[in-house]
């Protein structure tokens, strides 16, 4: 059985905006790694092996981000007037004089440093299909 991962719309595509960017990089990495292989002797040559590490990961990360896009299921934000993935809530936490602004995102978007936490972590979970106070 396949899982699909859920995304908002925004996620899908700044992880096509990062898909773009590594393969917009990676010849300049290949030519990196010809530049380095026309130095000579390969088993002592830390350029070489360090470009082809780098090219590697970028190689990797590339396989990674397509898995994601191809097993991914956008999901439009609700407006049935209770929190879904895509929301903007606000939440006032005991003993806080401020409230936080928090967006339930997919798993993979999650970053509490910018404010997206994920629909399946503790918190989001708590949240999700609860009514929208306003």
């Amino acid at each position: 059985m396949v899982y699909y991962q859920k995304m908002t719309p925004e996620g899908y595509q700044e992880i096509k905006d990062e898909i773009a960017r590594l393969k917009k990089d990676r010849p300049r990495r290949i030519k990196i790694l010809q530049e380095a292989r026309s130095m000579g002797d390969l088993s002592e040559n830390s350029e070489y092996t360090t470009a082809k590490m780098e090219l590697g990961h970028l190689q990797s990360r590339l396989r990674y981000l397509d898995k994601q896009l191809r097993y991914s299921e956008i999901i439009q934000k609700d407006e049935s007037g209770t929190i879904d993935l895509g929301s903007n809530v606000t939440l006032l936490f005991d003993g806080d004089d401020e409230a936080e602004k928090y967006r339930i995102v997919g798993r993979m978007e999650a970053d509490l440093a910018k404010g997206k936490i994920s629909f399946d972590s503790p918190l989001g979970q708590a949240l999700m299909k609860q009514n929208i106070l306003i």
